[in-house]
């Protein structure tokens, strides 16, 4: 299978090359050039452990792997969840259930793609014989899952920029209190999308990359979506065998790369699909979804601050289908994107997408209310998902974290104590961070000298 740019002033390029790229030279973001139908295979799949369906689908689009290696490479990412089934699907009500993707090692949905993103680097440098360095920004949760993808492997030095003050408490020891030497965590002034945008402009950096063999771990690589896709089809088929139609998965989401990996299924054939974009404050995409228009507002800090972004990277993948598939119209609508004129349909909804938002007041009442009725612990992010009203169909709420990386909030709103033994172990831990000005001159310098 090839990959090709959004933007399209790039080569194709295979699976591997397009994980080891990240971003594509010309600025835009890696989509199949064409998606496979999986209507065909779903009867097959059904009753698949995780593992083997995570097998089963990635070996469409990661063909350029041998079978074993792959399978290898899948079981060894999830061998280090605690949850035999590694994504439960928890029954609430009659037509509501959550999945649960908390249960990886470091407690959030993201490690669902960066314990096999981590692996699939390891696999490349040991081919290649050259060392990477692996950049990145995060919000909360993807900095930890990154490294702890990465922690000590051979050849590989991390580095992750977060915005200071504004990840919790637990989600930066996660990253600071590692003790490996291959981990940089990067602490900056500003916002999230003031860290996503220097990694952008270094990856654009065309000597850069080549310098210090750049790769990349948010969710602009292709592979980060396309593991997050299989714990959609996982629920999805189970769902079938309980019986029920069509279903909505309602999804927090910042930076929209985990709905969209969801949504991709139905552009491959997967029946009784539909979505609800979960937001907090930093509401632009419930703004697209209402309105048509996108565009970018000014971020506030919130109780859910994985979610406290205003540039939604991924939303450039959802783009290159509004638009047809017209990669000139998306390099046109991006550009009025960085200019500040925004972007605007008539019609937003490509496929059944809604979306609903959450203040930091309507979080606490959402996780108040949810323990009430249902005595089910939520962290802030997932409440944010609780707040979507019925849509007359069964209802799936994705959990994206575990409440116990947000104890403050979650005691305070319900007096129980949200604990975790691995993160009970952090609190004696020493900080290591790099606190560092928030200029793309800076971290380029810093980079460079402790890539080697």
């Amino acid at each position: 299978m090839r990959y090709i740019s959004t933007r399209g002033q790039a080569e194709p390029l295979g699976f591997s090359a397009a994980v080891a790229a990240g971003l594509a030279p010309d600025g835009g973001l890696f989509v199949p050039a064409t998606l496979p139908d999986l209507s065909g295979r779903l009867d097959a799949w059904r009753g698949l452990g995780y593992e083997e369906l995570a097998f089963e689908f990635l070996r469409l689009f990661a063909d350029d792997i041998p079978g074993d290696e792959l399978r290898a490479i899948v079981r060894g990412a999830y061998a280090t969840f605690d949850h035999p089934q590694r994504a439960p699907l928890v029954k609430l009500a009659p037509h509501l259930w959550v999945l649960e993707l908390f249960h990886g090692p470091t407690l959030a949905f993201k490690d669902f793609a960066l314990q096999l993103l981590g692996r699939l680097y390891e696999r490349q440098v040991r081919l290649s014989g050259k060392p990477i360095t692996v950049l990145g920004a995060t919000s909360g949760d993807t900095g930890s899952a990154a490294i702890h993808g990465l922690l000590g492997k051979p050849g590989v030095r991390i580095f992750i920029l977060y915005p200071r003050g504004r990840v919790a408490p637990l989600q930066e020891r996660q990253m600071a209190c590692t003790g490996a030497a291959n981990v940089f965590p990067i602490a900056i002034p500003g916002s999230f999308d003031d860290a996503q945008k220097i990694v952008k402009d270094l990856f654009g950096d065309r000597a850069f990359v080549a310098q210090v063999g750049l790769s990349a771990i948010n969710s602009i690589n292709l592979a980060r979506i396309l593991a997050q896709s299989v714990y959609y089809l996982w629920a999805r088929l189970q769902l079938d065998a309980a019986g029920a139609g069509e279903v909505e998965f309602v999804v927090p989401t910042g930076n929209f790369g985990n709905v969209l990996s969801g949504w991709l299924l139905t552009r491959m054939g997967v029946p009784g699909l539909k979505f609800c974009v979960a937001t907090n404050r930093n509401d632009i995409l419930h703004r697209f979804f209402t309105t048509g228009r996108y565009e970018a507002g000014m971020v506030e800090p919130s109780l859910a601050p994985s979610m406290d972004i205003q540039v939604a990277s991924n939303f450039e993948r959802y783009l290159y289908f509004l638009e047809g598939q017209d990669r000139a119209r998306v390099r046109t609508a991006m550009a009025g994107i960085a200019a500040g004129r925004g972007y605007a349909v008539a019609k937003p909804v490509l496929g059944p997408v809604r979306s609903v938002r959450l203040d930091d007041g309507g979080i606490k009442q959402v996780i108040a209310r949810v323990h009430r009725e249902h005595g089910y612990v939520a962290d802030p992010h997932t409440a944010c998902g609780f707040a979507a009203p019925a849509a007359g169909v069964p209802q799936v709420i994705l959990s994206t974290a575990s409440p116990a990386k947000f104890p403050e909030t979650v005691t305070e709103t319900i007096g129980v104590a949200a604990t975790h033994p691995t993160l009970d172990a952090l609190q004696s831990l020493p900080i290591v961070r790099h606190d560092i000005d928030g200029s793309v001159a800076a971290i380029r310098d810093f980079v460079l000298k402790h890539a080697r």
